[in-house]
Formats: C-alpha cells, sequence, structure tokens
C-alpha cells in the first residue's frame, strides 16, 4: 500500500507591516460571553464587584443583571484580533488609549470588532513599523459597547520576500 503524499501545511499567513495601510478594516469573528468568562475574570484579576458576580445585587442595579468586567471586554476584543492571524508578526504592543465603555456587556452578549488602521508609519529602525489600531466592539445587535486604540510595533517584510 503506497502512503499518500503529504498535503502542504496551511495556516495563518504571515502578515507584515507592509499589508496594513491607514483606513483598512479588520473583522473578527465573535464569541458570546458567558457566566464563567464573568466568574473566571472575577478570580484571575481580583476584580470582584457585585454587579458582576451577584445576581441578586445585579438586579437591583440600572442594568437589571449582571454585567461583565470593562477590561474583560477589553482583553477579549483583543484576543479576538489575535485570533485573525494579522498579530503574528508583532514584535512588541505599545499601549491603549482613548479607552471608552459605552454600553454594558451582559451574559449572553455576543461581541465581535472591527479594527481600522488608524496609522502604519515606519519606524527610525528598519525592519519595522507601527500599526496604530482604532477598535470598534459590537454585541449582537450591532451596538457598540467599547472602542479603544492600540498600538504595535510590527516586523517588516524581509527584503526579497513577496507579498
Amino acid at each position: 500500500m503506497t502512503e499518500p503524499l503529504p498535503r502542504a501545511w496551511k495556516g495563518a499567513p504571515d502578515h507584515y507591516w507592509e499589508d496594513l495601510v491607514a483606513g483598512d478594516e479588520i473583522r473578527t469573528s465573535g464569541i458570546t460571553v458567558t457566566e464563567a468568562h464573568l466568574v473566571s475574570w472575577a478570580g484571575l484579576t481580583g476584580d470582584i464587584v457585585e454587579f458582576h458576580l451577584n445576581a441578586a445585587y445585579a438586579e437591583q442595579t440600572p442594568f437589571g443583571a449582571r454585567i461583565g468586567h470593562g477590561p474583560l471586554t477589553l482583553s477579549l476584543s483583543l484576543g479576538l484580533l489575535t485570533q485573525t492571524g494579522y498579530t503574528r508578526n508583532v514584535v512588541a504592543w505599545l499601549g491603549l488609549d482613548e479607552v471608552r465603555a459605552t454600553k454594558p456587556v451582559l451574559i449572553g452578549d455576543s461581541i465581535t470588532v472591527t479594527a481600522t488602521v488608524a496609522e502604519a508609519r515606519p519606524t527610525s529602525k528598519p525592519g519595522t513599523g507601527v500599526w496604530t489600531l482604532a477598535y470598534t466592539t459590537l454585541n449582537q445587535k450591532g451596538e457598540t459597547v467599547m472602542t479603544f486604540r492600540s498600538s504595535f510595533l510590527v516586523r517588516r517584510r524581509p527584503e526579497g520576500e513577496s507579498a
């Protein structure tokens, strides 16, 4: 019996700094926020606040139910972008700016992200550039629940390598 020829391995493509320009949009898949997310986040971070974890208390708040932690929503948003493969050549995360939580994220809400390239600039070091992405996190109703900007130091495409 003859063994079949091995198939070429395929995965997320390498994206280099040159692959995005100002105005480009990256859209992510989604994730549904569960009770497990809230409980795990609270335990991991120590952010143990009643309107995240105590259903009886949360029912009495203006939200009427438990809501996700703002930093949890932020982290899930960053993670959703990571899953697109655009961060494979990130050398360093440079930080966050302009974080705004505009609506609560409830247990059962599904969020997605659109990240628009606000800036793509070369650095003084050959071989790297900076992407600044403007994130908009939406719930399943298309409502904006969070916005922020995040910047990354990204490898440039090696000389002689084509796109």
